[in-house]
């Protein structure tokens, strides 16, 4: 049997993340929810658990999901990001990653399954 795939979410609003994860659980992953870029920086280490990342972009300590991201990336150059935000979409074409996507808030549940899984279905497993 097949581990699921897990997922590192990071988001601040209690409500929004509890949404998430429900929303990645019942889609068949594994996710760590975390509350701070902090927290997510300190999860990220060299040994590759996560397979994907969704980040909430404006976050309410002293790092950005922008700074999430870009670290992700330089640990994992294939880790797919997606992107959650309710006023910095704007700002995506210059400051996210490549091959990510952009969830303008308020979207479904299903929204951010289908992100997630069809950037795993483009980047190769690790």
């Amino acid at each position: 049997m097949q581990s699921p795939l897990r997922i590192l979410v990071v988001e601040d609003d209690y409500l929004i993340a509890e949404m998430v994860r429900e929303a990645l659980a019942e889609g068949g992953f594994e996710t760590e929810v975390v509350a701070s870029g902090r927290e997510a920086l300190a999860l990220l280490d060299d040994d590759h658990k996560y397979r994907a990342l969704v980040t909430d972009i404006n976050l309410q300590d002293d790092h950005t999901g922008w700074q999430v991201a870009k670290r992700a990336r330089e640990l994992f150059a294939d880790l797919p990001v997606v992107y959650m935000t309710g006023a910095a979409a704007d700002e995506w074409a210059s400051r996210g990653v490549p091959n990510s996507v952009l969830l303008t808030k308020p979207f479904a549940p299903a929204q951010v399954v289908t992100a997630v899984s069809q950037l795993l279905n483009d980047t190769p497993p690790p």
